[in-house]
């Protein structure tokens, strides 16, 4: 079963993550930040995981802990729930156009964080959302759940719909990265054996 549950609590936030990698895309994500919620509704939807995240953070001071906390949490959720990563695909990609934005993610779930991050936001907020937490949610869902990723704007005028493309496009990739390879079911998609 690739399920995962994580419970992750600081002095900063207390944040819990259900994960079903061959879920259908449901959700329920409660973070106290209006438009990151609709972000990670995105990511589920689109990745065709089912996902659910409760997060208490100090948004007195403002939403950063809250954002990459989670960030942290699913990411140490989905390395769980790939446990060995035998059978799946490994690899990801997507070219994701959203109106005015298209964005370009790939991904390797190879056990290695990396983040390329080319995505410049017109705009320093969407509503009272800023727009560098973005980028922060991505580092610390990429150094945590391993994955390799490069996120590239292609075009792009207005940052809700950047960010949204964003989002929809690493679900994309991800979603094709955790797939069953039919042609491989039994194996680790690696020479070395492992990931």
């Amino acid at each position: 079963m690739r399920k995962a549950d994580i419970t992750r609590k600081t002095a900063e936030t207390d944040i819990t993550v259900s994960l079903d990698l061959d879920g259908t895309g449901s959700y329920d994500n409660q973070t106290g930040v209006g438009f990151f919620d609709h972000m990670l509704d995105q990511l589920a939807r689109h990745a065709l995981i089912d996902m659910k995240v409760r997060c208490e953070g100090d948004r007195h001071i403002d939403d950063h802990h809250s954002v990459e906390d989670v960030g942290i949490a699913l990411g140490q959720a989905l390395r769980e729930a790939l446990g060995d990563k035998r059978g799946i695909r490994r690899y990801g990609a997507c070219l994701l156009p959203m109106d005015d934005a298209l964005v370009r993610a790939a991904l390797d779930l190879s056990g290695r964080p990396y983040l390329v991050w080319n995505v410049e936001m017109p705009t320093a907020q969407i509503g009272t959302f800023d727009t560098e937490l973005v980028r922060e949610f991505f580092q610390a869902f990429a150094t945590h759940g391993g994955i390799t990723l490069h996120v590239d704007r292609l075009h792009g005028l207005n940052s809700h719909h950047i960010a949204e493309a964003a989002f929809k496009a690493v679900a994309r990739a991800l979603r094709e990265a955790i797939e069953p390879d039919p042609r491989k079911s039994d194996a680790i998609p690696s020479t070395k054996g492992t990931l």
